[in-house]
């Protein structure tokens, strides 16, 4: 799983993600037995890559990892935190980045604890707007988690894909959803490379498609791989 050879000063973007043969990637079908085997191929992939950093968007988070926790952050009234980009652990090598550009998650502590090994022990870097509310900044910091701003009022993914190479020597990145944020990446030409795990059933209408907002881009085949029971591993390499 080679990347691009030409420096470059942000990360190389790896979209993976599972998704079924009518291309959503949210839904109950991600419960069914018969997506087991492929949901196992999935996170042994991410392990493969090998990369220093997975990153999701802010609904992702909630649902895989901070249980939709809010803390309660009045008793930061009145605080004063300069939104200047902050990093709390300088001894990190493995990051989970949150897009969540008001700090609306609310992380208990500033490592993840889950039972896959490709995630666990991930030190958590959060991209802000400036304009993010202040008693935030004191919460996070109280937590001990990191943080970059990118943009006034909407994140500017270039700029926080430059500030994460520089600041945290990201050099590959795995973006794992959801629907908006992968659209987001897609629509500023950011993706270098799809890691599709097809699953081996259709989902509901309701399920959101792979991309939000999916614009024309060329991809070209590096890469099919059968998996267990009925899934199959795609990988494509942005085409130049």
């Amino acid at each position: 799983m080679k990347e691009n050879a030409n420096a470059q000063d942000r990360p190389y973007v790896v979209c993976h993600m599972s998704m079924s043969l009518d291309g959503k990637v949210t839904g109950d079908f991600l419960r069914l037995p018969e997506c087991e085997a492929a949901a196992r191929g999935y996170y042994r992939i991410h392990r493969e890559y090998g990369a220093s950093a997975f990153a999701c968007g802010r609904v992702t988070m909630a649902e895989s990892f901070t249980s939709g926790f809010r803390p309660d952050l009045s008793r930061f009234d009145g605080s004063v935190t300069l939104p200047m980009d902050h990093v709390a652990d300088e001894n990190a090598s493995f990051f989970a980045v949150a897009f969540d550009r008001h700090g609306s998650l609310g992380w208990k502590r500033s490592l993840l604890e889950d039972e896959d090994p490709g995630y666990d022990g991930a030190h958590v870097v959060e991209v802000l707007c400036e304009s993010v509310p202040q008693a935030c900044l004191a919460y996070l910091n109280e937590v001990g988690v990191s943080y970059v701003f990118a943009g006034q009022d909407d994140i500017d993914l270039p700029l926080a894909l430059r500030k994460l190479r520089e600041i945290f020597g990201i050099r590959r990145l795995l973006l794992e959803g959801g629907s908006l944020l992968n659209g987001s990446f897609l629509r500023e030409d950011l993706v270098d490379e799809l890691s599709l795990v097809m699953m081996p059933v259709t989902a509901s209408a309701e399920g959101k498609s792979l991309f939000d907002g999916s614009v024309t881009r060329a991809f070209r085949l590096e890469e099919a791989r059968t998996l267990e029971e009925g899934a199959v591993w795609l990988r494509y390499r942005r085409a130049r």
